[in-house]
């Protein structure tokens, strides 16, 4: 009896590994690599309409929970800045005596840089 119990062992282990050896090498051609990329597109397809529809059904009551938390404070996001003075708005007629301290980067010539100020690495002495 030990001795038909093992032939039915190394007789399954036999045919298992041909199946698995069949199901890589068939996995390694071009065909099965293609059928791989495809089954993966397909999966992340899945996962995103799957975390779509998950997020739109929970939207609801995270705007309860939240609404709810916010009621009476100030949302930052939805206020407005602060207006910010204009200096040519500083007289009746609009033309302004005011001075901007403001510099525009584009005209400022000690931001500028030439070619010969900058330094490369590697390009030492030239």
């Amino acid at each position: 009896m030990s001795r038909g119990l093992w032939f039915a062992a190394g007789a399954g282990a036999g045919v298992w590994a041909m199946v698995r050896g069949r199901r890589v090498a068939e996995a390694l051609t071009v065909d099965g690599m293609r059928d791989r990329v495809g089954a993966a597109v397909v999966g992340a397809r899945i996962l995103r309409e799957e975390v779509a529809q998950g997020r739109a059904d929970a939207e609801p009551a995270v705007r309860a929970r939240v609404g709810g938390a916010l009621q009476g404070a100030v949302r930052p996001e939805l206020s407005a800045p602060p207006p910010v003075a204009d200096p040519a708005a500083d007289t009746p007629t609009g033309t302004g005596t005011g001075t901007s301290t403001a510099t525009d980067p584009s005209t400022d010539t000690a931001a500028r840089a030439t070619s010969a100020d900058r330094h490369h690495p590697g390009q030492e002495g030239s």
